[in-house]
């Protein structure tokens, strides 16, 4: 099986449409465990600017992303990429958010494949995104984390349930309602930034435009 713009390709032909959905909080207030990493006026930039380089980097494999934010007007910078912004209905609720995003893009193709990507994979590679999707080949699977206990990426199947768990232990919670985990290496995929730590492996894989922008001259002495 291949991935070609934005399509997963079977051996008989068949043509599954990949569509995202990724959640994001306000940037002033997401990612409370990585304050420290840069000084404080440019927290807000940070959190964005890793939500940036991901979308930037799954939108050459996908058809569609569509972002579920608390306050679209807080993340509508992330327009200029070609992603789509709704208000998500239950607020606080990241599932919830994700169940709604998966209705209005199953309303739109009964068919495709919906998955649901963190934010904050900001070295993620386009490569290894397309491998995951070929890997899946029509089944619901999930990308566990680095640390190997929650989730970063989860797909269905073809006009299959996404039935997300995100949360602490979601890779476990996954694997338990049936999600096939994927076994590629796929270090960027995997590697999510919560704190400092993980920002700096990130950018030892080396991280995206956005993120080395606010990055730069920007951390804390």
């Amino acid at each position: 099986m291949e991935v070609i713009l934005g399509r997963r390709i079977g051996k008989d032909g068949d043509v599954a449409p990949v569509d995202l959905i990724v959640p994001l909080k306000p940037p002033r207030l997401g990612k409370t465990r990585l304050r420290g990493a840069v000084d404080e006026p440019a927290h807000a930039d940070l959190v964005l600017a890793l939500a940036a380089d991901t979308l930037s980097a799954a939108l050459s494999v996908v058809r569609r992303i569509l972002v579920v934010a608390a306050d679209p007007a807080a993340v509508a910078p992330l327009r200029r990429l070609g992603v789509e912004i709704t208000r998500e209905d239950r607020p606080g609720d990241l599932n919830a958010a994700l169940r709604h995003g998966e209705a209005l893009l199953r309303a739109d193709d009964p068919a495709s494949v919906i998955g649901a990507i963190q934010a904050d994979l900001p070295a993620l590679r386009s490569g290894e995104l397309a491998a995951a999707l070929a890997e899946a080949a029509g089944r619901r699977v999930f990308v566990a984390d680095a640390d190997g206990t929650g989730t970063t990426l989860l797909l269905s199947a073809p006009g299959g349930p996404l039935d997300p768990e995100f949360g602490a232990g979601s890779a476990d919670a996954h694997a338990g309602s049936g999600a096939i985990a994927l076994h590629t290496a796929a270090p960027t995929l995997r590697r999510d930034v919560d704190t400092p730590a993980d920002l700096a492996r990130a950018e030892e894989l080396g991280v995206g435009r956005w993120t080395a922008a606010v990055l730069w001259g920007r951390r804390v002495a």
